[in-house]
């Protein structure tokens, strides 16, 4: 069983609306993207829907990063490199439509970040699309905890598989979608996208994320 402490804001998590002064001109850019790689279902890969990188520019990028370390009172805020020389998803553009994915309660690697971060970039995508903390659904109707902690970098090695269905954990704090807002979080909690939205690329749940080392 996990250990459990209560997603508490201003603590594990923080909510930035109007997070980017030209939000607009960032979304526009997006969606004239011609690079994007292809997930589920046009593909074999796990990941739904497609990505592009990277999302916003150095400067727009910039202003996200003062927001993090005004937060968390962190003085610097790097990218950690893969294993093998690999790159994070880190300031790429998501987008996943309605049926193209569910809730997939997980926690980002420890080893890679200490702080992961979503930022909606969809103005007409209903709030229930937004991202949700949840904890563990024990027998009995138990509950359980929602964090991974040392020795253990993620979920599958905390609770030592990789194959963990989505039933068996319950959320626990819901942030609402909403154009422009960013939601910044403690990588090691467990969390995800709370439903999907949309058949083309102008409907779907459209998201730029972040991951740090700090």
């Amino acid at each position: 069983m996990l250990p459990y402490r209560k997603p508490t804001k201003g603590r594990d998590y923080w909510v930035f609306d109007d997070a980017l002064p030209d939000v607009d001109a960032v979304r526009e850019r997006c969606l004239a993207k011609d690079d994007w790689v292809e997930g589920y279902p046009y593909t074999s890969e796990t990941w739904p829907g497609l990505r592009a990188m990277p999302g916003l520019e150095p400067g727009e990028l910039a202003v996200i990063e003062r927001l993090v370390k005004q937060a968390t009172g962190a003085k610097e805020l790097w990218v950690q490199q893969a294993p093998g020389g690999g790159t994070l998803n880190h300031n790429c553009v998501q987008v996943v439509g309605e049926g193209e994915s569910e809730p997939r309660p997980h926690t980002d690697s420890r080893a890679l970040c200490r702080y992961a971060a979503v930022l909606y970039l969809n103005p007409n995508v209903p709030k229930d699309c937004g991202t949700a903390f949840y904890r563990q659904s024990l027998p009995g109707g138990r509950l359980g905890g929602n964090i991974v902690q040392a020795p253990h970098n993620n979920l599958v090695e905390a609770l030592g598989t990789r194959f963990v269905p989505g039933n068996h954990f319950e959320d626990d704090v819901r942030v609402p979608h909403k154009y422009n807002r960013l939601l910044l979080y403690n990588a090691n909690l467990v969390h995800s996208a709370t439903g999907y939205h949309g058949k083309t690329l102008e409907e779907k749940r459209m998201t730029a994320v972040f991951f740090w080392m700090a």
